[in-house]
């Protein structure tokens, strides 16, 4: 993901988050697909560990855009 995306809402996120998992699934899922079927069990485990990883790095992506945008005190006074 390259672009910043402003989240307000709980269905900001949702709609976000079919977004990117169909880009995903777009890039990611061919591969694993094409592995499966055409593949050696070598092709298959790598095709496997890329989506496993596309969807760790979005994941982290996520949780550093919100360790930005949180307040600096989150304690009591």
């Amino acid at each position: 993901m390259e672009e910043n995306v402003q989240i307000g809402s709980r269905g900001d996120f949702g709609l976000w988050a079919i977004e990117v998992a169909k880009q995903i699934v777009g890039e990611q899922g061919f591969e694993l697909a094409k592995a499966a079927r055409d593949g050696t069990e070598d092709e298959l485990r790598a095709a496997g560990n890329a989506l496993g990883q596309a969807i760790t790095n979005v994941l982290l992506e996520v949780y550093d855009g919100l360790l930005i945008e949180a307040p600096a005190d989150q304690g009591g006074s």
